[in-house]
C-alpha cells in the first residue's frame, strides 16, 4: 500500500475515533466545556498535521495545501466567532470538517491526494463565503433592530 493510501486510511480512522469520542462523552454524561474546547483545538491541530504531511511528502502543490489549510481554518474560525456573537452557523455551508476530511481521505486512498487538496480548497472557500455571508446577514438584522453588542 502506497503512502497516499495509508494516509487516507489513517484520516478515515481518525475521523471514526473523533465521532466515537464525542458519542462516548455524551452517552456517559462526561461532556464538559473544557472537553469541548480541547476537542475543537486538537481537531484544528490534527488538520494542520494532515496538510503538513501532504506538503512535506510532496503529494500536492504547496500553494494548494496552503490555500486548503487556510480556508479550512477560516471555516472553523467563522463558525466560532459568529456563534460567539450569537449567530448559529453549525451546518451552514457545503463543507464542514467531516466532509472536507472525507473528500481528502477518499481521494488519497486512490492516489489522488493532490486533487483532494484542491477539492478541499474549493469547498472550504465556498463554505467560508457561505458562513461569512450568513453571519453578515444575521448580524445586519441584529444591528437594524437596534441591538448593541457589548
Amino acid at each position: 500500500m502506497g503512502g497516499q493510501s495509508l494516509a487516507g486510511l489513517l484520516v478515515l480512522a481518525s475521523g471514526f475515533f473523533d465521532i466515537v469520542d464525542g458519542a462516548v462523552a455524551r452517552a456517559t454524561g462526561m461532556m464538559t466545556k473544557r472537553g469541548a474546547f480541547l476537542d475543537s483545538t486538537l481537531d484544528r491541530l490534527g488538520e494542520v498535521a494532515i496538510y503538513l504531511g501532504i506538503m512535506v511528502g510532496g503529494y500536492s502543490n504547496p500553494e494548494w495545501v496552503l490555500l486548503a489549510i487556510t480556508f479550512s481554518l477560516l471555516v472553523s474560525y467563522t463558525r466560532a466567532r459568529g456563534e460567539a456573537l450569537g449567530t448559529k452557523l453549525s451546518g451552514v455551508g457545503i463543507g464542514e470538517r467531516s466532509e472536507r476530511l472525507l473528500v481528502l481521505a477518499v481521494l488519497s486512498l486512490v492516489g489522488l491526494a493532490s486533487y483532494g487538496v484542491l477539492v478541499v480548497a474549493v469547498v472550504a472557500i465556498l463554505t467560508f463565503l457561505q458562513r461569512t455571508g450568513t453571519a453578515w446577514m444575521n448580524l445586519s438584522k441584529e444591528a437594524e433592530s437596534g441591538r448593541v453588542l457589548s
